[in-house]
């Protein structure tokens, strides 16, 4: 694909289309998406015009509060607006994915948390030589090893944009769709000029894999750390050394300040012995068992009484219904 020319594919009929129905999948009983079903063919034309003439503009996001399980605060898009988020992920993802390291597990089709948790298993009995005991262990699952568990602080809302932009423009020489971006970021209203990007985006959770991958290849190629998981801000490496995890999260944090003007946070970041347990991905891991967070369970009783509430009203479907509840069920088995 020619990276100087892709804004014509986007712009496409055929990628605006599919962006459609990608937007559209599991939507359809929602209001605004029938609106736009019901005359497609000339919303997708009159998208494709205003892109094509750069008369495109955003709507502002609508904000709204949500437990999840803690509050968090969604900046939600207007629907045209998500076909044509989706519309320039199809083609950048086809540029960019193939850049990622194998163990960037967030938003990518063939990845997800259970990979994530999978590969977390397998590094943990890599460094401790099979569960190997501690020297002087009281307890028979004081298994040797160490875990470095890093979160980025206010990782979306810290975003530098002219930082995802230089790395964008690394590789996408076509100035117009660096300029799309550009108007798709400035369409958030954060109280830091050029920063941040909204949660509930799916550019975000694309732009956020973008910038980390720096975070990536420096971790591996520079740091050349071994073992080593990312599911977006939420990372960790293991070794069988506490001092070789001490060096490595000092090189880490000064990466992460002095190139992607980011920081850890300091309440959620350490280096604990993998007999601990290891707080990710919504479980707390041991070496012989994982357990559900306690905040993970009551959230999805909450999220059961809403979805309840939605498909009495007609919000949703008995078979999406069904679909997230199965799909919960599934992760929970992890635990």
């Amino acid at each position: 694909m020619d990276c100087r020319n892709l804004y014509n594919e986007i712009c496409s009929f055929e990628n605006l289309y599919k962006a459609f129905r990608k937007a559209a999948k599991g939507k359809f009983s929602r209001q605004d998406v029938q609106k736009f079903l019901f005359n497609y063919e000339k919303e997708l034309l009159q998208l494709k015009h205003e892109l094509e003439y750069f008369e495109y503009n955003p709507h502002p996001l609508k904000k709204f509060i949500i437990q999840d399980p803690k509050t968090r605060t969604i900046h939600a898009s207007d629907f045209r607006d998500r076909v044509v988020h989706h519309a320039l992920v199809n083609i950048l993802q086809l540029i960019s994915e193939p850049m990622f390291i194998y163990d960037s597990f967030a938003n990518q089709i063939g990845k997800g948390t259970h990979k994530a948790l999978k590969r977390f298993d397998k590094f943990k009995r890599k460094v401790s030589n099979n569960g190997a005991i501690i020297r002087d262990a009281r307890y028979s699952n004081q298994v040797s090893g160490y875990v470095l568990k890093a979160d980025i602080k206010h990782y979306f809302q810290t975003v530098d944009h002219e930082v995802l932009l230089n790395i964008l423009s690394r590789k996408i020489k076509d100035e117009n769709v660096i300029r799309l971006v550009k108007k798709i970021l400035d369409n958030h209203v954060n109280k830091e000029k050029g920063k941040g990007m909204p949660l509930g985006n799916l550019t975000s959770q694309f732009f956020a894999n973008v910038y980390l991958n720096e975070l990536d290849q420096f971790v591996k190629h520079t740091v050349k750390a071994k073992y080593y998981i990312r599911y977006v801000d939420d990372f960790v490496l293991l070794d069988s050394s506490k001092q070789v995890l001490e060096e490595q999260m000092k090189q880490i944090d000064s990466f992460l300040q002095d190139k992607l003007k980011l920081e850890l946070h300091p309440d959620k970041s350490g280096i604990f012995p993998i007999y601990h347990g290891t707080s990710f991905l919504g479980f707390r891991i041991f070496y012989y068992h994982k357990l559900l967070k306690k905040s993970n369970i009551k959230h999805f009783g909450r999220r059961l009484e809403t979805l309840k509430q939605s498909v009495n009203s007609g919000t949703i479907d008995k078979e999406n219904f069904e679909k997230s509840v199965n799909g919960w069920m599934a992760y929970a088995e992890w635990g």
